[in-house]
């Protein structure tokens, strides 16, 4: 029995016991906020709380077969004793094995809903049509999935790209499938512009952040510069004649979001807020990280823009993620949404790997 993964799974109990008590109390009940961040945090501890339940009774079923055995005179009884204890001994070890494995697929941050931002990176205009592409991409994924996807803001070009473009995905285990598309995506192909017919390299960046609720992280008010202004689509145009879309400037951090989707200057602002509530999250969080182990991301690359992941080859109908050396080929399914292979693909070499970094630390 290991007792550092034993001391772990008790915390985790105690906490959903602690949440439980939280969902009653009619304070908690009348905070919508509050109450479905602790509901989301309930619901993800309560597969290790059952496990933790079955492995307290196997554990005390097993302390007390030692304790008959250790008295038992009786060849019979003795023998039926070391059987049972036997059998004991094989399930808490399967069940540990059952726990080692949620703990490398069901982390805090597993479950929840994700802010996605991409940006055209080098290529001019083919690289905000790739920017365009891979929304679509992950638009069709998500609802392939049953997920719910929101606009917050976007920066269009006259070809239909995107400079940039800023969305939510809503749903079941979305950052669990999703957390491993942030960086460098680069794609192979001649471009539509392209008279010559000469195959062009063009880039765009993603970010994947898990999505932090309001209760999770406070932003005091009065570090904030909100701006409002009317929103202009490509070309300048104007697509509101009144001042509704958001900008919002932390001013300690200097970190700046804006949010022009919705026509109500309130709810662009609330949206600009969840962004900026997720972007200073994952900013104090990855500082945290860098100064604990260096690692980030798990082993699956750092996660940083930066980083170059992944290769859409066109001419050869191929997708290749680089971390992995994992390729298809079948790069019009993929841009269709597609993408469980890569996804799967990506999962099992985290999760094995996850696996021997626990096997490591206990």
């Amino acid at each position: 029995m290991n007792e550092k993964l034993l001391k772990k799974l008790e915390q985790m109990y105690t906490r959903y016991n602690e949440l439980e008590k939280l969902l009653s109390d009619p304070e908690v009940i009348s905070d919508t906020s509050r109450y479905t961040a602790y509901i989301k945090e309930h619901g993800s501890l309560s597969k290790m709380a059952g496990k933790y339940l079955q492995l307290s009774e196997i554990i005390s079923r097993k302390k007390e077969t030692e304790g008959l055995l250790a008295q038992e005179e009786d060849k019979e009884m003795s023998k039926m004793a070391r059987d049972e204890l036997g059998l004991l001994v094989k399930q808490e070890e399967d069940l540990f094995d059952e726990i080692k494995g949620l703990f490398v697929t069901e982390d805090t941050v597993s479950s929840k809903n994700v802010i996605a931002e991409i940006r055209a990176g080098t290529g001019g205009g083919e690289a905000a049509i790739f920017a365009a592409d891979l929304f679509r991409m992950y638009t069709r994924y998500a609802e392939n999935q049953g997920w719910k996807v929101e606009l917050f803001d976007s920066s269009e070009t006259d070809l239909g790209g995107f400079k940039e473009v800023t969305f939510s995905i809503e749903g079941r285990n979305v950052y669990q499938k999703l957390r491993f598309e942030s960086g460098t995506h680069r794609v192979q192909r001649v471009p539509r512009t392209e008279a010559s017919g000469r195959v062009h390299t063009s880039t765009a960046t993603v970010a994947i952040l898990p999505e932090i609720e309001e209760v999770e992280f406070d932003i005091n008010p009065n570090d904030l510069l909100v701006d409002t202004f009317r929103a202009s689509g490509p070309g300048g145009q104007k697509v509101n004649k009144t001042s509704s879309a958001v900008r919002i400037t932390h001013v300690p951090t200097g970190l700046v979001v804006k949010c022009l989707d919705e026509k109500s200057q309130h709810k662009n602002r609330a949206k600009a807020m969840r962004i900026l509530r997720t972007r200073m999250y994952e900013m104090f969080e990855g500082q945290k990280r860098d100064e604990r182990d260096q690692i980030r991301r798990g082993q699956i690359g750092t996660g940083d823009r930066s980083e170059k992941i992944r290769t859409y080859n066109y001419s050869q109908n191929r997708v290749t993620d680089h971390r992995i050396n994992f390729s298809v080929h079948n790069l019009e399914q993929v841009m269709m949404g597609l993408l469980d292979d890569i996804v799967n693909a990506l999962l099992n070499y985290y999760k094995e790997e996850q696996l021997k970094h626990l096997a490591e630390s206990l």
